[in-house]
């Protein structure tokens, strides 16, 4: 867990609209996670036909499980009521320490390799 130390160290980094949208990215994601946790494959399965039918054809690998948990998430990222980024990005700033539990890091790679084309 962060000290108060490291997070006032780390605070001019994380106030970078690179660094906040990738965060957000990850914020999103673990709330989508944590929602597939609580379905069953049978659940999985109905979000992924629902899906289908919304959005098209599924990929040729349509019957894998990986395939029908990447359509499910994409019917809920559209369902579920995620606050925008800017109103996101506000109530971060106002309250870190809720968000923290969110991350595991991801954000780092996601900004460590747009610098690495950067640079």
């Amino acid at each position: 867990m962060a000290t108060d130390a490291d997070s006032a160290q780390s605070s001019g980094a994380d106030d970078s609209n690179e660094v906040l949208r990738a965060k957000y990215l990850e914020y999103c994601s673990a709330q989508l996670a944590d929602l597939l946790l609580y379905l069953s494959p049978d659940e999985i399965y109905l979000l992924a036909e629902k899906a289908t039918r919304e959005f098209g054809s599924p990929s040729a690998d349509a019957g894998s499980y990986t395939s029908l948990v990447q359509r499910a998430t994409q019917l809920l990222a559209k369902r579920v009521n995620l606050p925008p980024f800017e109103v996101w990005r506000e109530d971060y700033r106002a309250n870190r320490e809720r968000y923290e539990a969110y991350f595991m890091g991801l954000w780092e790679s996601e900004t460590a390799g747009s610098r690495e084309l950067d640079g």
